[in-house]
């Protein structure tokens, strides 16, 4: 899944390459850098899990915030607005970024069930077997 911090200003656009992503200040271990003394060495994780993207503030002095509200952690949403002390992104993932949509994203078409009457037949057979897991009373 493709996702990046795009700067409201869209000055900036920022990729979460990684699973798991550590944002702060700290040269060598962060993924994502921002350099300001108002964010901390280690602010928080962004997590890329299963086509979701999750943010965990890992205890910051001046806190991460979704759409204005402090948060210890949560699920993002295309869109949102993910702050760090001053510092203000848009986040960007799924459908869309890099103009792309990776296999994973895609809708799998099904095709559909014959009227054959296989299916029908199918669930007679189930029910009929029924009696032998008889229901505890209440």
């Amino acid at each position: 899944m493709q996702a990046r911090l795009v700067s409201l200003d869209g000055q900036v656009s920022v990729p979460l390459n990684n699973d798991i992503n550590v944002v702060g200040r700290k040269e060598g271990i962060c993924d994502v850098l921002l350099d300001r003394g108002n964010v901390s060495k280690l602010h928080c994780l962004i997590i890329k899990t299963d086509g979701l993207l999750l943010v965990r503030d890992l205890g910051s002095t001046n806190g991460t915030l979704v759409n204005g509200q402090r948060v210890s952690r949560g699920a993002l949403l295309p869109g949102d607005e993910l702050s760090f002390a001053s510092l203000k992104f848009q986040v960007q993932f799924g459908a869309g970024v890099d103009g792309e949509v990776s296999p994973a994203d895609r809708t799998e078409v099904m095709p559909l069930v014959p009227e054959s009457g296989i299916a029908e037949a199918a669930i007679d057979s189930l029910s009929d077997n029924l009696d032998e897991f008889p229901l505890p009373e209440l």
